[in-house]
């Protein structure tokens, strides 16, 4: 197994030069120099003796800092390991680095864009050596025991054995050239890691120009400045130690419940590059930023959203149009815009994409129209609200797992959407080619927020307000499935209506749609041309349909191979045949709206078994599968947090074969329902069928841990069901 830490770790590794550098020394002293103070530490606390591993020393580093037009940023991590079974022995036997490290943000800095030019990297160092329990330390050549794979870099570290301690460092530099203005990647996360941890340092290094935000969260300790020897430099730290290892759940959201720091870096030259950065930036480079009040908010966005743009399009759409009222005209208007400024240009991407045609974009005008990003659409949108003297809002929120608007630090984390003050209110946001009105990340739902509108042309006021939650009942995933075994009970035929909607369709969709799938359906709805139809010259257009229905046939085999494989799995089966698939209704249009499919196949010696003359029919798992609690879930000590409220719903009908009868149904009944979720069942045979329904219910998004019994309850009686069986008794 690959270590896990490097999912967190930042390394463009190069193997170019022979030897080691005076860099590469200069960074070896540095972690493992005279003034190493950790160069000796090997013992563990009783409490953490059974653990797989201990982190003696844990140390990151972020040093800012610029030099003329140059900016250099310097990210460093050392590990101090110590290894107490097989298992981390495993664990630290091979290093796999990839190209996880990103460039630095590039923000548009309205009105004018960010130009910088990134250089190579000036410095990638890795580090490692064995220290054995007698004291003796191995130090592992780098460069000799790498191996590139697949463009990673792997190091094998041999010879490990349980009581060694493996001490490594990863060190990286980045330098470009910047003349405006930029924020670094934002970092979030938990103090905790995979193994508990004796010691952590960080320590930040800046000079004037960067712009700090920083705050720690739900106990860590708060960032400490340390004088310097410089007005213009600036070093901080944040020190802890005795962390429990992180335990990872399912349902867990760890930055709401576990000590954890979040924080950006922000680099503006000057006055005016700092009032258009986006970004909440502290009022001097020396002040730690740890929180944003709601008239910051405003203050930032106000211009930003400004209502603008040009609606032309939008006022021939609606042209001899009439609606019942605002909640219909404002529906109506956003799923046009989804097609006009989205989907009828998919077909163009996709012969972009595949190269049919370079820059196809030029046959739908000198200057056809893209909303690229969600401030665009709240511009464009709102300025056919304000046209049609419909009021809105402007909805600024933070997803579930990021903490509380009142948390609000860094602007990446914010989330833009519209509020139409309608009779009943429209939620609107930046569309995909399925979105739909009302439809919004079910991680906001539920969430305060901060609402700004605009007094007259402006938008200048801002107040608390708070988003809906949907109903399980609302994200549904129903099934109707048919069973049918053949007269020598060796295969089965299930054939499948599969319907969602609400967020339970969200992923199905772009799973399951080609795009001919649903341009064709918007192209029929709004009365405009597909791509191949904008195309004049005849020979054109014959060579571009040519290659254009080539693709499809292709994709759509490919889809065909994928939703097999799906189906195997999900009902654990092996080489399915004759299977089909075939969409009834896309649900674009409206997030009550199903997404609707059918499937069928047939599956030799699989839910049925032998029993003498009689046969057994393994009912249950045609539910597929449930969750199967481990001892150590039903322990939880964590808060419970899903995405959604949800329901699945199954109905199974089974022909009886004839000259049988069906014993055991009775098993098939079940009711468990709480204020948590629920598990229904029922079965009742009306002539040669058996019916059998099921109901399994999510009702919230979010349980205290003190209802997780309940939770349980549910769980487990919708995972026995899946073992439930009946017989077929010959007659």
């Amino acid at each position: 197994m690959k270590i896990r830490i490097l999912l967190t770790l930042f390394l463009v590794f190069s193997l170019t030069s022979i030897g080691q550098t005076k860099q590469e020394l200069k960074v070896k002293d540095f972690f493992w120099g005279e003034n190493d103070t950790h160069k000796n530490a090997n013992e563990i606390p009783d409490k953490w003796k059974n653990e797989s591993a201990v982190i003696i020393y844990k140390n990151e580093n972020y040093d800012f800092h610029k030099f003329g037009k140059s900016v250099t940023y310097i990210t460093s991590t050392r590990k101090r390991i110590k290894l107490l079974d097989k298992s981390a022995v495993k664990e630290f036997s091979e290093f796999s680095f990839s190209d996880l490290f990103k460039e630095p943000s590039k923000v548009i800095v309205f009105p004018i864009p960010v130009v910088f030019k990134v250089k190579q990297h000036t410095g990638s160092f890795v580090g490692i050596k064995i220290i054995k329990p007698n004291g003796n330390e191995i130090e592992i050549d780098v460069k000799k025991e790498s191996v590139q794979v697949d463009g990673k870099t792997n190091i094998a570290i041999s010879n490990l054995e349980v009581g060694d301690i493996i001490d490594y460092y990863i060190y990286k530099e980045d330098s470009f050239k910047s003349t405006y203005a930029f924020g670094f990647d934002p970092v979030e996360t938990t103090l905790s890691e995979d193994y508990p941890i004796i010691d952590f340092k960080l320590f930040f290094e800046t000079e004037n120009d960067f712009f700090i935000n920083f705050n720690s969260y739900n106990g860590a300790p708060e960032l400490k400045n340390i004088p310097t020897e410089k007005k213009s430099f600036r070093r901080y730290s944040l020190e802890a130690s005795n962390i429990d290892k992180y335990i990872s759940n399912r349902w867990f959201y760890p930055l709401l419940d576990l000590p954890s720091y979040k924080f950006q870096v922000y680099f503006a030259r000057s006055g005016k590059f700092e009032d258009r950065a986006l970004a909440f930036l502290p009022e001097k480079e020396n002040i730690i930023k740890k929180s944003v009040t709601k008239e910051e908010v405003l203050d930032l966005y106000d211009k930003r959203f400004k209502p603008d743009g040009d609606i032309g399009d939008i006022k021939d759409f609606f042209k001899d149009k009439t609606f019942k009222n605002n909640n219909e005209k404002v529906t109506s208007a956003y799923y046009y815009m989804r097609h006009y400024y989205l989907t009828r240009f998919i077909e163009a991407i996709v012969i972009d994409d595949a190269g049919i045609r370079y820059n196809p974009y030029t046959y739908y005008g000198s200057n056809p129209v893209f909303i690229r990003n969600q401030k665009q659409f709240i511009r464009h949108f709102t300025e056919f609200l304000k046209r049609e003297k419909i009021g809105f809002e402007i909805v600024v929120a933070k997803k579930r797992f990021d903490g509380s608007i009142s948390d609000l630090l860094i602007e990446k984390n914010v989330n833009v959407l519209l509020k139409v003050n309608t009779k009943t209110p429209i939620y609107v946001e930046y569309f995909g080619p399925h979105t739909s009105v009302n439809q919004f990340s079910p991680i906001l739902e539920g969430t305060d927020v901060y609402l700004m509108s605009a007094s007259k042309n402006k938008i200048d006021e801002i107040k608390k307000g708070k988003l809906p939650i949907s109903s399980q009942a609302q994200n549904e995933s129903k099934r109707n499935i048919t069973l049918k075994i053949n007269d020598a009970f060796s295969e089965v035929s299930i054939s499948t209506v599969n319907s969602f909607k609400g967020h339970q369709k969200e992923d199905k969709l772009s799973e399951r749609l080609l795009f001919t799938d649903y341009v064709n359906e918007d192209y029929k709805k709004f009365g405009t041309k597909s791509f191949i139809n904008h195309v004049k010259r005849k020979k054109d257009k014959a060579k571009y349909k040519k290659a254009l229905d080539a693709l499809i046939e292709k994709l759509k085999i490919k889809r065909e191979e994928r939703l097999k494989k799906n189906i195997e799995s999900e009902f654990k089966v092996n080489d399915i045949e004759d299977y089909t698939f075939e969409i009834k209704e896309t649900g674009r249009y409206g997030l009550d709206s199903y997404l609707t499919y059918t499937e069928s196949f047939k599956a030799k010696n699989t839910f049925i078994k032998k029993a003498g003359p009689n046969y057994i029919v393994e009912i249950g798992k045609l539910i597929t599968a449930q969750i199967d609690l481990t001892d150590k879930e039903r322990s939880r000590t964590e808060n419970i947090h899903m995405n959604y409220p949800r329901s699945y719903n199954n109905k199974i009908i089974f022909n009886i074969p004839d000259g049988y009868s069906v014993l055991g149904i009775d098993k098939l009944n079940k009711s468990i329902n709480n204020k948590t979720g629920a598990f229904i069942s029922s079965a009742k045979i009306e002539e040669n069928t058996l019916i059998v329904k099921t109901s399994k219910q999510y009702k919230n998004n979010y349980e205290p841990n003190s209802n997780w019994h309940l939770m349980v309850e549910f769980l487990d009686a919708a995972n026995q069901f899946t073992n439930e069986k009946i017989l077929l008794k010959k007659k």
